[in-house]
């Protein structure tokens, strides 16, 4: 078995603090407030339905669970309120109060509906939301509706990402990459470089929920995607990055490497890129019933936060305490030397094969 390349640090070793031990503390804690949605995205993990499913967490649960999340102490991970649609959760607002009241910083990822307009957007940023992040899988109403299902997203879209500049909220844009978007991607850049965008951040898509009928990318179009992405990223007037595509680190440290980078400059650029953040590692996810699973779309429970404390689960959960080292998978990404600082997406893994620990089938398999 080959050794690890590099030892990833936290963001917060970058900024002057001690290095987050991710097995101990997630960057992220995602929270599907709500299965509710009025939109019908082809892609959607959730399988997001027009009501609230009747199992929801309640406010109390929600309140609870916003405790929990003191459990991880100092730093506190980052809570990202998602659904389904989180506008549709019943008194979101006095949600969101408690967890500032608790100093958790927080973003929302609201779907592009009649319900996001100018006031909400307002209001979010003052009762304390810090981010806001949408959905944009089109350089146009034709393509970016055909995906979301529903007319008008675009325009809503584009009008909420300016309502975000204007209330000066950091905005994250969330872009599908798959067979049906992928040639597009060149054009929503050049869109979303003539507005006020702090993230664009590329999903490789998970064939899970309403993703299967979508076509995910071949090894070899991920890679030349992921190169094209490396590129970019080096001019682009915000930071770009790629989610549920872990194997773009690799192809980062070796075009780093192709440059000239020495190994000690790799392993500074590793903080900025998150590398070794990947499901279950440095990210947790709780369902809208409470299910704690390593992410959204790696959807295995390893507890209930009606039952079992957050934090304890993160760090001792069987599933997790594997997920936590990459020394335990399976199949080529287990033998891999870039396992650390990868590690392959393990939602992919599993939905693909159904073992969460086994390879990702995005990645080549003879990176070694």
């Amino acid at each position: 078995m080959t050794t690890d390349l590099v030892k990833p640090q936290s963001h917060h070793a970058a900024r002057g603090h001690a290095p987050r031990d991710y097995s101990l503390t997630p960057l992220n804690v995602y929270w599907e407030t709500t299965q509710a949605c009025a939109l019908a995205c082809r892609h959607c993990r959730a399988s997001a339905m027009p009501e609230a499913d009747p199992q929801e967490l309640s406010f109390e649960d929600g309140v609870r669970m916003l405790h929990e999340i003191k459990g991880f102490g100092d730093p506190l991970p980052h809570l990202i309120l998602t659904g389904g649609d989180p506008l549709a959760k019943a008194r979101l607002f006095d949600l969101v109060d408690e967890a500032h009241s608790l100093g958790i910083e927080m973003s929302i990822t609201p779907a592009a509906t009649p319900a996001l307009t100018r006031d909400v957007v307002e209001k979010l940023k003052e009762h304390g939301v810090s981010g806001l992040g949408l959905s944009l899988d089109g350089s146009c109403p034709e393509r970016h509706d055909a995906i979301r299902g529903v007319p008008g997203t675009f325009d809503r879209t584009r009008d909420a990402m300016r309502w975000a500049a204007e209330f000066e909220m950091p905005l994250q844009i969330n872009t599908l990459v798959s067979a049906e978007t992928v040639d597009d991607l060149p054009a929503i850049y050049r869109f979303l470089s003539g507005e006020t965008v702090s993230r664009w951040s590329l999903f490789f898509l998970i064939t899970v929920g309403r993703g299967k009928v979508l076509q995910p990318l071949s090894p070899e179009e991920g890679v030349a995607l992921m190169e094209w992405i490396h590129g970019v990223a080096r001019t682009a007037p915000f930071t770009v990055a790629t989610t549920e595509a872990p194997s773009y680190r690799r192809v980062a440290v070796e075009r780093m490497r192709a440059e000239g980078f020495t190994g000690e400059q790799i392993a500074r650029s590793a903080t900025g890129r998150g590398f070794g953040i990947r499901d279950g590692h440095g990210i947790v996810f709780v369902s809208h019933r409470g299910d704690i699973c390593p992410a959204g779309f790696l959807p295995l429970s390893a507890g209930n936060i009606k039952t079992h404390e957050l934090a304890d689960v993160y760090r001792s959960a069987p599933l997790f305490e594997v997920l936590h080292d990459p020394s335990h998978f399976q199949g080529a990404c287990g033998e891999c030397r870039y396992r650390s600082l990868c590690g392959g997406s393990r939602s992919r893994a599993y939905a693909a094969t159904g073992d969460p620990f086994g390879s990702d089938p995005l990645c080549p398999q003879d990176v070694n």
